[in-house]
């Protein structure tokens, strides 16, 4: 059979290209070598009953009104604003670093504006902002550095904060209130009956086929397509060319407990000095499940395994960019993803670009057949 589109990969990219051609009247074909759909968005329920995300934790967050429509086609909601601690000098404080975090953790009572003159006296001036190691001290100072940022991203990156372009610590704000939100966006929602009932709504056209435990170089001598839409590893579509695209690993290892309803007040507690593992979550806390045991995740970073994190790193930018100049080469193929576009991205930020890939694809096709 002849496909208008072959998709590689069924995680959000992929997904949100498939449901977008097929609702334009395009025949999709979606292969992906893991065997289920989701991509690392991907939720199951355990052997004791308990939903759980294999690949660690996902919460849906976003500004854009738009992306989060879009999404509510295939999906009921869950209101849900995360909340992490972080364990430091064996106490739990709010993170990211709040009013309550500073007094807490000095014995004071500030009031806001005080915390702000407090956090403004404790600051270490840089003249350019290069570094994560730049971005944290001028904006926490060296203490509040060393206990909750520098442990933890020496264990999250394997570099130190000096080693890491500024953008990574600039994810985590420090606040002067005691918002301990993780996240401020206007909508913060959990898909109400899990991810992968999300993404079998989205993939669920008569006109998308979707194949698992496929590996694409396997089968693509075997199919005709019009267009490809990869979402895997630019560097693995040309062969490592021009060498491997440095990311990071986790593995993670589940545990569930059955006597306990709960094992820690928050969705996720951070542990940057403490132990090989840089953080716990309990999903219950995400899901909102009733259930009377629990179940738990910790996290460890490798340097090898299955590619989780782009490194950000100028040298590895400009390897990127190597591979991006190819890619422009190419015809008929889209890279779309945080594999194939070699960017630290949210879920909202793949489904944007994936809604704008798909939208220059169909105004394309429009055009050729005009």
């Amino acid at each position: 059979m002849k496909y208008d589109f072959l998709i590689v990969g069924a995680g959000f990219a992929g997904a949100v290209c498939a449901e977008r051609l097929a609702a334009s009247g395009k025949r999709v074909l979606v292969v992906d070598k893991r065997n289920h759909i989701g991509g690392n968005a991907y939720d199951r329920h355990d052997e004791n009953g308990v939903l759980i995300h294999p690949y660690g934790p996902h919460i849906f967050h976003t500004n854009s009104k738009r992306i989060f429509e879009y999404l509510s086609a295939f999906t009921d909601w869950r209101f849900y604003e995360h909340r992490v601690k972080a364990y430091v000098d064996g106490g739990l404080y709010p993170i990211p670093i709040n009013r309550t975090t500073i007094n807490r953790l000095y014995g004071l009572d500030l009031n806001e504006q005080a915390t702000v003159a407090f956090l403004e006296s404790v600051r270490e001036a840089r003249g350019t902002v290069s570094t994560s190691e730049d971005a944290v001290l001028s904006s926490v100072g060296r203490d509040l550095c060393e206990k909750f940022f520098r442990g933890y991203t020496r264990k999250q990156w394997g570099l130190d904060l000096s080693e890491l372009s500024a953008g990574v610590a600039a994810r985590i704000p420090t606040r002067s209130n005691d918002d301990d939100r993780y996240f401020t966006d206007t909508y913060q929602f959990m898909p109400a009956q899990g991810y992968t009932a999300m993404f079998e709504r989205m993939l669920g056209s008569p006109d998308i086929e979707v194949r698992l435990s496929t590996d694409y170089n396997e089968v693509k001598a075997s199919i005709e397509c019009g267009h490809l839409v990869y979402t895997g590893r630019i560097d693995a579509y040309f062969g490592y060319r021009f060498g491997k695209l440095p990311y990071r690993s986790l593995d993670f290892q589940h545990q569930h407990l059955s006597d306990v309803e709960r094992f820690q007040t928050t969705g996720t507690v951070n542990y940057p000095n403490d132990h090989e593992y840089t953080r716990i979550t309990e999903f219950k806390h995400l899901t909102g499940q009733q259930h009377q045991g629990t179940s738990i995740v910790r996290e460890y970073p490798r340097a090898e395994g299955e590619p989780y994190y782009p490194i950000p790193r100028k040298e590895n930018e400009a390897l990127f960019l190597r591979y991006n100049a190819l890619a422009e080469t190419v015809a008929d193929i889209t890279f779309v993803g945080r594999l194939a576009q070699y960017r630290y991205y949210n879920m909202d930020q793949v489904v944007g670009a994936s809604l704008k890939a798909a939208e220059g694809l169909i105004q394309g096709a429009a055009i050729s057949e005009c």
